[in-house]
């Protein structure tokens, strides 16, 4: 990690990170109005300008009319109901297009002012690697249901959704290194327990929004309207005949969804109660307790949105929040490891004094 403090470079890179949020909400927009499927093209340069005639926009259907998405669900539509649709992916992708210029320009201008020291470059460098192969990954789980099916891979729009996260958690972490400090990581500073527990949490999240991903690219969502039974049992029959059932059966795919939430919700309680346990600085315990609330948030809209027959306006709030809880939870995992540095130095000097 950099150890080059700058309050500009800080200021884009949580720009930066919120465009990337931005993006993965108005992915799930473009998921849940069917929209991704709408542009069966990848031009990266020729693709920034939409059909300006209508035989361009005639033309345009026509590709559309080829695919399994039209064939099988979208059958007689009409040109202005396509429009809509073309419309919403196309924006989608022009997001796409800035968010990489405003990567793209300001960390080569803040090279060439050194403003990043070049020696310090490689964290940066990744991030737009990650950004590249967030963008091809995009293409190919498009490219997923453009064949013979119509709707992509749940394993490639997963991936995805994984891709944009770890761009989006190095650009929170090292924003947060310019504001708060980067701890000196050549000493061997030991994980306290908070934070271990904090690093677990990070990862049960994640897993939970990986099953979140796979929920949304099988439309798992829809298959049962009612909570907390589902399909009239609390634990329905056959879910885990198979291990595969884990990642390609509907059923148990959502069913872990469902309930792996909670078992985040008791691991954020844990923590708070480690915390104040440990007198640690009231803002953190402060913020667990916001925490808490935003988890149970979260479950709440969860519920809803199974409720609700995935209403499309209460599964953008549940994705976006769940997004907010992922940038919680690396900003808590970075304070923690900061005031492990901190507590394990004052134990040194107060050793040798």
């Amino acid at each position: 990690m950099p150890k080059t403090q700058n309050s500009a470079v800080m200021r884009w890179l949580f720009v930066f990170a919120f465009i990337v949020a931005l993006l993965i909400v108005f992915g799930g927009f473009v998921r849940l109005t069917r929209s991704g499927l709408s542009i069966v093209e990848w031009n990266p340069i020729s693709g920034v300008i939409p059909p300006l005639s209508q035989q361009a926009w005639l033309d345009e259907f026509l590709k559309y009319q080829s695919t399994p998405e039209y064939q099988q669900v979208n059958a007689g539509m009409t040109l202005v109901e396509y429009q809509f649709i073309f419309y919403m992916e196309w924006a989608h992708r022009i997001i796409a297009r800035l968010a990489g210029l405003f990567y793209a320009i300001p960390v080569f201008y803040f090279l060439i002012k050194k403003k990043i020291p070049i020696k310090e470059f490689g964290v940066y460098f990744a991030m737009g690697l990650l950004f590249i192969a967030q963008a091809f990954m995009g293409w190919y789980m498009v490219s997923s249901g453009l064949i013979d099916r119509p709707s992509v891979s749940h394993f490639r729009l997963t991936i995805h959704l994984l891709f944009a996260l770890t761009l989006l958690a190095l650009a929170l972490w090292t924003a947060l290194g310019h504001k708060y400090g980067f701890p000196d990581t050549s000493s061997k500073t030991k994980w306290s327990l908070p934070s271990k527990l904090a690093a677990w949490s990070m990862a049960l999240l994640v897993l939970q929004i990986t099953y979140g991903g796979m929920t949304a690219g099988l439309k798992a969502g829809h298959v049962s309207d009612t909570w907390p039974l589902m399909l009239g049992r609390l634990i329905p029959p056959n879910l885990f005949n198979s291990w595969i059932n884990i990642l390609e059966t509907p059923q148990t795919i959502v069913f872990i969804h469902r309930w792996l939430a909670w078992v985040g919700l008791i691991a954020v309680i844990f923590v708070y109660y480690l915390v104040r346990k440990q007198d640690y600085p009231q803002d953190i315990q402060n913020g667990l307790r916001w925490l808490i609330a935003v988890v149970a948030l979260q479950i709440t809209l969860g519920i809803l949105v199974i409720l609700s027959y995935v209403n499309i306006a209460i599964a953008l709030t549940h994705q976006t929040t769940a997004l907010a809880l992922f940038a919680l939870a690396i900003y808590f995992i970075h304070r923690f490891r900061a005031l492990d540095f901190i507590r394990q130095n004052q134990k040194s000097l107060e050793g040798k004094g």
